[in-house]
């Protein structure tokens, strides 16, 4: 199994910036992706960021140039830099571990951008 431990959502202006961090541990294949997915109200769960093992990485449209995503902590811990957000980047945020074997999420933070 695989456990995921996020952190770093909050409150922030329009225009700010947030840090969001999810750690991995249990047992974790070498090659894997990792991602963040965000769900707003009454909305489908989407894709944000992924990254894999290998460091590619794929960003949704509505965040490409103002969100990056990276892996750090001996690569099982991912980020996600958030920057000029927006009202409509409000959303509980997911993260994910993916390989051949799990599809793994964690439990979720809230991130809220008021205008």
């Amino acid at each position: 199994q695989v456990q995921l431990v996020e952190s770093g959502g909050g409150l922030v202006q329009a225009g700010g910036s947030l840090r969001l961090s999810c750690a991995a541990s249990g047992s974790i294949w070498i090659i894997n992706a990792m991602g963040w997915y965000r769900q707003a109200p009454g909305k489908q769960r989407e894709l944000v960021a992924t990254i894999t093992s290998g460091g590619s990485t794929n960003y949704a449209d509505s965040v490409n140039g103002r969100f990056t995503i990276s892996r750090g902590g001996a690569k099982n811990t991912v980020y996600l830099q958030m920057n000029t957000l927006k009202p409509e980047d409000t959303a509980v945020y997911y993260c994910n571990y993916k390989d051949w074997r799990f599809d793994y999420w964690g439990q979720g933070t809230q991130v809220t951008v008021s205008s």
